[in-house]
């Protein structure tokens, strides 16, 4: 594996690709037989071995959802990129995350709706505060969509909200024509 240094931070973005044969079949079969024959996936108990019997070091729960991920997508044929982030982020770094401009972000910061830290004239996000933000973002999105949507199933309110909307535009419509009536 190039790229990986051990014992030292290598903050580089590295890109791996599927490995060749069956390798990560064996590990996604391992996988979905723990969860068909548990009816979910295993508890993250899993361990790093090394060549030694006994040389082993138990994996945490937030490597283990790595592997699972990494697993999965090259089962699939795809690449994975892993991009390491600093837990503190900048402005530009967190508004690239948020999908957002930079001044769009300030604009948050100075309403209050996320938190951060000053270090001199610079303002410095947590990461975490960050991804917590853009899942609150996400759930407020889908909850709007949700109220907004229209229940196709019933043709009754589907015949009413059409009429609705038709009236609504012919009422707009109405508006914007100059009244022919006053010359």
């Amino acid at each position: 594996m190039r790229g990986v240094v051990i014992g030292t931070t290598n903050l580089a973005q590295e890109t791996y690709l599927p490995p060749r044969g069956e390798q990560a079949a064996k590990v996604y079969d391992f996988l979905a037989a723990h969860e068909a024959a548990r009816g979910e996936r295993p508890a993250p108990q899993y361990f790093l071995s090394g060549a030694e019997p006994g040389d082993q070091v138990a994996l945490p729960p937030e490597i283990y959802v790595v592997v699972v991920k990494v697993v999965d997508a090259m089962r699939s044929g795809v690449a994975v990129a892993v991009a390491p982030q600093s837990q503190r982020l900048t402005t530009q770094q967190a508004a690239e995350l948020l999908g957002i401009s930079r001044p769009t972000l300030v604009k948050l910061l100075d309403a209050g709706l996320l938190p951060y830290e000053r270090i001199g004239s610079h303002r410095r996000l947590f990461l975490q505060d960050v991804l917590a933000f853009r899942e609150e973002r996400r759930r407020e999105q889908y909850a709007a969509l949700a109220a907004t949507s229209v229940d196709l199933d019933d043709e009754d309110d589907l015949e009413a909200t059409l009429q609705s909307l038709r009236a609504a535009r012919k009422a707009v419509a109405g508006r914007r024509r100059p009244d022919v009536t006053s010359h």
